[in-house]
């Protein structure tokens, strides 16, 4: 089952418009860099290491990217600044291939014999879970798919709220409880719903409370336990949603719930707002885990596959 479609030049624009900021940021702090210099040197990448690391793409990221553009100054013997920019380039997006950071333009959906691919997804509250949930449901729906939601956030009314609005705003069935409920039983009760509807998809959304990880990972792995009781290997995808605009806070997000559960996806959201847009290059190298969609808008189709090679070029066109 395809979704999203092809990387078409309405979502090029879409990208470029939504990295704006961290662009014009980025770029412009390495122009000034440069001034005045001929030749890449120690100067020019003590200079650069500053702005990869105040660009939010993480120490431990900037020193390979570093390290890998010594290794060509030394081969190379002499760098003009002029290739700077398609060095730092090429250095991120070969840092991106072997990181495992999905460069393919279309998304299958595995196809399970009589069962729906079933989508759990994680986050503390403000990095636009909610949204999140909503756009994909909206794709997916617009893709052909049947989609069955389930609110199993039941620590906030306003989450089961949220949730409600985003489903009929998307056109697509909920599954919900009220605050309170046991979310184990939200889940089981949407997954159960999904298979006799004959549902393609099911996304799941949990409460997500960091401040006391032994509950959340109680209770995400209550949920997990009980929803391979109705389909077997489910939930087949775990989502961690991220604000992107909140840089390395995102990272220690990220690394708090790879604690609690087992990650297998992540959704960076917000980078039309900031100029930390480089916190992507970071987590996909520090985490090991794809990153899988990327929000650089607000609109409905502006939650998109993130494609590195797109990714990187719009970052330095």
């Amino acid at each position: 089952m395809a979704f999203f479609g092809l990387f078409s030049k309405e979502k090029k624009e879409t990208l470029d418009k939504g990295l704006e900021k961290t662009k014009q940021s980025f770029l412009s702090k390495i122009a000034r860099s440069i001034v005045g210099k001929s030749k890449v040197d120690e100067e020019v990448l003590d200079n650069l290491e500053e702005i990869l690391i105040t660009s939010d793409v993480g120490v431990e990221t900037t020193l390979k990217i570093i390290n890998r553009i010594q290794n060509r100054v030394s081969r190379d013997k002499v760098l003009g600044t002029d290739e700077l920019n398609t060095i730092l380039k090429e250095e991120i997006a070969g840092l991106l291939e072997e990181n495992n950071s999905n460069g393919k333009i279309d998304f299958q959906l595995p196809k399970i014999e009589g069962q729906p691919y079933v989508i759990m997804v994680v986050g503390v509250n403000g990095v636009g879970k909610t949204t999140t949930i909503g756009k994909l449901a909206h794709q997916f729906k617009e893709a052909g798919m049947k989609v069955v939601l389930g609110a199993s956030d039941t620590f906030r009314a306003a989450a089961v709220n949220q949730l409600i609005i985003w489903a009929e705003r998307a056109g697509v069935p909920i599954v919900q409880q009220g605050m309170g409920a046991d979310p184990a039983s939200v889940a089981f009760d949407t997954l159960q719903s999904a298979k006799a509807q004959g549902a393609d998809v099911v996304i799941i959304d949990t409460a997500g409370r960091l401040h006391n990880k032994v509950n959340l990972m109680n209770e995400l792995t209550k949920i997990k336990r009980v929803m391979e009781k109705v389909i077997p290997g489910a939930p087949h995808e775990v989502l961690l949603v991220l604000d992107g605009s909140t840089g390395q806070n995102a990272y220690e997000q990220a690394k708090q719930f790879s604690l609690a559960t087992d990650i297998n996806a992540l959704a960076i959201t917000k980078l039309d707002g900031t100029a930390k847009g480089g916190v992507v290059i970071g987590i996909s190298d520090q985490m090991k885990i794809p990153v899988k969609y990327i929000g650089v808008g607000e609109g409905m189709n502006d939650l998109q596959l993130f494609d590195r090679n797109e990714f990187v070029d719009s970052l330095f066109s």
